[in-house]
């Protein structure tokens, strides 16, 4: 007998259909479909016996909710939302439908683009130039070699390769906010200075991507700007808390509701 879990994508408008090729996790990928609730449906997909967080089915899943925001706004759900039935996920689709509206309505015609911002590794000879301590700590590494001043050297060009970088991303992001609806900084990443997404209108992508070049290439001393989207707009979903089922899957309570 087939399990009655269900894999949980996101959450739609009712009035929409997927596209006939569409598919979802798993290997061979599975079938998707839409599981409405009043107004609104939860796009869903029988749970693969093998689903793990490897790269394909994680490129699968985002692919997936990539292709539907782009033809119309969708509630994206992190990878591996699983429910224990289509109960469940109906009822918790149900409980939160006005604020699911809201928010499907908020992201109406636009999209998260992320920004990362590392410091820039050409730019050691201006840090020198415009940094008096890392000239002295040069000039005395110079004189007298050794390994505590060769660490002190490292710390401070390190310091204020960060400094420098920290300064250029706090310029760019006026004009880069002014060009978006929205933005969260997300988690710290290892040698990024900002992890940041924006929910850029759909009207103003191509003039937030050319905003971001042109300030990556005036500012190219001091910082690195990686820019990737357009992709599904996990960090503009309105966060319901998170949980653990007993089997370690996620409540589907919570990842519907939030996220």
């Amino acid at each position: 007998m087939a399990s009655p879990r269900v894999y949980v994508y996101g959450i739609v408008h009712a009035a929409r259909s997927l596209p006939a090729d569409v598919r979802g996790v798993g290997r061979p990928a599975a079938a998707v479909r839409l599981l409405p609730v009043g107004e609104l449906a939860a796009v869903v997909s029988d749970v693969p016996d093998d689903l793990r967080a490897r790269r394909r089915d994680l490129m699968a899943h985002q692919d997936l909710l990539t292709r539907l925001g782009a033809e119309a706004p969708v509630l994206p759900m992190r990878f591996g939302m699983v429910a224990d039935d289509a109960a469940t996920v109906e009822q918790a689709v149900e409980a939160a439908a006005a604020t699911h509206l809201a928010a499907l309505e908020r992201l109406r015609d636009r999209t998260e683009m992320n920004l990362k911002a590392t410091p820039a590794q050409s730019g050691i000879e201006a840090l020198v130039r415009a940094d008096a301590g890392v000239r002295r700590l040069l000039a005395d590494v110079r004189r007298r070699p050794s390994y505590e001043g060769n660490v002190r050297l490292g710390q401070a060009v390190a310091e204020g390769l960060a400094r420098r970088a920290t300064q250029a991303v706090e310029q760019a992001l006026p004009g880069l906010t002014a060009l978006a609806d929205g933005f969260v900084r997300g988690p710290d990443v290892p040698g990024c200075v900002l992890n940041g997404s924006f929910l850029v209108p759909k009207a103003t992508e191509e003039r937030f991507r050319a905003e971001v070049e042109r300030f990556a290439a005036t500012h190219a001393e001091c910082v690195e700007l990686s820019l990737t989207g357009p992709l599904p707009c996990y960090s503009f979903v309105p966060q319901d808390g998170a949980g653990a089922a007993p089997s370690g899957r996620p409540h589907a309570e919570h990842a519907v509701a939030g996220g």
